[in-house]
């Protein structure tokens, strides 16, 4: 934001909730760039084109700030995820839909899952349960369809949904850092492959969709 812009904000009168969106913006721009620590308020106020009075009304501290954007992040992937799996009963498509969601909320232009998967700040236990909350979630979310597809009882379920979100999430993670020549579609028909080979093959569907189970 140049400082031209930025001094017309400050004498906009906003709603709160877009107020609040704003700031929210700007915070992970800033979050983004610098991480936690290196992060001020006074950047945050400056990206945002608000005084730093208007940006403690909105978040008392900096923790709260960070919390209320990471509970934002990690509700936007738990959506990603529940969206892809109410996107089809065919199972197959199903895991790279899942899979994909994963891809697609990395790619982010973003970087919203730094906050998630790299944050710096996991030694404080508001932001340690909010990370905890998007793995519990997705999790919870894929054994819950695998329970009802595939006949199995709620623990294994719940040990091949961790292990499809974390196969997803690292992997993602590694193709962004490491193969800017790979696509996302090969990509994620790589990993989709490889889960489905073992979630499919091991566990098949036991009814069939729209049929009662």
């Amino acid at each position: 934001m140049t400082e031209t812009a930025a001094a017309q904000q400050r004498g906009v009168r906003l709603p709160r909730t877009e107020r609040r969106a704003q700031l929210l913006a700007a915070a992970q721009r800033v979050f983004s760039a610098n991480g936690y620590h290196a992060a001020a308020m006074d950047e945050i106020a400056e990206q945002a084109g608000v005084s730093k009075p208007v940006l403690y009304q909105h978040f008392p501290g900096k923790l709260d700030l960070y919390t209320a954007l990471l509970e934002n992040h990690v509700d936007e992937l738990v959506a990603r995820v529940n969206e892809a799996l109410a996107s089809t009963t065919d199972n197959k498509l199903r895991v790279r839909a899942a899979v994909g969601a994963f891809f697609d909320f990395v790619a982010s232009e973003t970087g919203a899952f730094r906050m998630i998967f790299e944050s710096d700040l996991r030694g404080e236990p508001v932001v340690q349960e909010a990370v905890d909350r998007a793995t519990t979630e997705c999790v919870n979310a894929i054994t819950d369809t695998i329970t009802a597809d595939a006949g199995l009882d709620e623990g294994r379920a719940r040990l091949l949904a961790v292990g499809l979100v974390g196969l997803s999430q690292v992997s993602a993670r590694f193709w962004l850092a490491h193969h800017s020549t790979m696509s996302r579609e090969e990509a994620v028909s790589l990993t989709a492959t490889l889960a489905w080979r073992g979630i499919g093959g091991g566990f098949p569907l036991q009814h069939t969709p729209g049929e009662p189970a």
